[in-house]
């Protein structure tokens, strides 16, 4: 049994944790907004229009929310009828022991569901309830640097499995003889951009290096980006007198792998001279849909960072205006150390990290940004 769990002043802050959030939490509009919703979903036409597929993902998201806070409810009402049923029975008693071990695990679950809707309060962005598109480039530094990165994306693919969310592969480039040049994902899973957007800025490494026989002490760096998936009826509009097309052949390994058509999609926004590339897919039409794609999030990244610098120009407040900044150390040598620049939240568990245990940065990050 979990003491701390069900130690009865732990008890009572979750209760009282709990009633808070029910109090907070206005499930009107969104029940409201869900009905409205499935009442669009099951019109005949409802398939033919183009926003369908992001009705239906609201509607998920709703649905889990409502689910959620129903959830909540059932789980305070037990730990109170649980209270209750303690205080009759007095402290030690042989009964008290066994209500303690039937309720562990709605205390622990409790628990989690409350942490977890605290950190969604904070996720009140514009684009905090989308998904993400993360990207990974390695810094100045060659095969070190390019080995980096590839680290860099297996401990995120690791923490995406950890999220149980869904993601897919945007592109990528492999290294020439490790790692990776580049390479991007889109996260399908709602809050992802809200919690994945803490991560994006400069990743440095301090390992002895496994490319050279001396093993020499070395320092990668590696770039990682965050962008909001924006939804096809939102205000991010593309005008296509705005965007010049640039289609090539594709790279590939050689030989009948070679890619003989022009596949490969270069974009360009005009106004912004934002572009961005698509290579991965042999198809050009499911390139072009990837580069609007990831074109819309830049735009939308634009945006809000817009938005960000006016709200601390206007409280007086310093930003960096890029995403060069380093936020976090990873050191493997000549000791073990993950330290994040901006919260301070650091571990020596550098194994752990690297296999995608992140929540611990993550969540203060989060509290940070508001």
């Amino acid at each position: 049994m979990d003491k701390e769990i069900l130690n009865n002043t732990r008890i009572e802050n979750l209760l009282k944790a709990g009633h808070d959030l029910l109090t907070e939490i206005d499930l009107e509009p969104k029940q409201t907004e869900l009905t409205k919703l499935k009442a669009k979903s099951v019109k005949p036409d409802f398939w033919d229009k183009a926003s369908a597929q992001e009705i239906m993902q609201r509607i998920g998201l709703l649905r889990q929310e409502v689910k959620q806070v129903e959830q909540l409810k059932s789980l305070v009402a037990e730990l109170q009828t649980y209270q209750e049923l303690s205080a009759e029975s007095g402290e030690g008693a042989q009964q008290n022991q066994e209500l303690k071990q039937e309720i562990a695990p709605q205390a622990k679950k409790l628990a989690a569901m409350i942490n977890e809707l605290k950190m969604k309060k904070f996720l009140s962005g514009k684009f905090d309830q989308n998904g993400a598109i993360l990207s990974i480039h390695p810094g100045q530094g060659g095969t070190e640097a390019q080995d980096w990165a590839e680290m860099l994306e297996r401990m995120y693919l690791r923490f995406f499995e950890r999220k149980s969310w869904k993601f897919a592969l945007l592109s990528e480039i492999k290294g020439e003889e490790a790692g990776i040049k580049e390479v991007s994902f889109e996260v399908k899973a709602p809050y992802a951009y809200g919690y994945l957007k803490g991560e994006r800025g400069t990743h440095r490494l301090v390992r002895q290096s496994p490319f050279n026989a001396d093993n020499l002490r070395q320092t990668s760096f590696a770039l990682v980006e965050v962008l909001p998936v924006v939804e096809q009826n939102s205000e991010i509009e593309l005008k296509s007198e705005d965007l010049s097309w640039n289609f090539t052949r594709a790279g590939g390994p050689g030989g009948q792998s070679v890619n003989k058509t022009n596949s490969a999609v270069e974009l360009t926004h005009k106004p912004s001279n934002t572009t961005v590339k698509s290579r991965q897919s042999r198809s050009q039409v499911e390139n072009k849909q990837i580069a609007l794609k990831m074109l819309k999030a830049k735009l939308a990244h634009q945006q809000e960072k817009n938005l960000k610098a006016k709200i601390n120009q206007e409280k007086g407040q310093h930003t960096q205006a890029s995403w060069g900044t380093q936020i976090r150390n990873y050191v493997l040598h000549p000791y073990h150390l993950v330290k994040d620049t901006r919260t301070d939240v650091e571990t020596n568990d550098t194994d752990s990290v690297l296999d995608g245990n992140l929540d611990q940065f993550i969540k203060e990050e989060i509290k940070l940004d508001i």
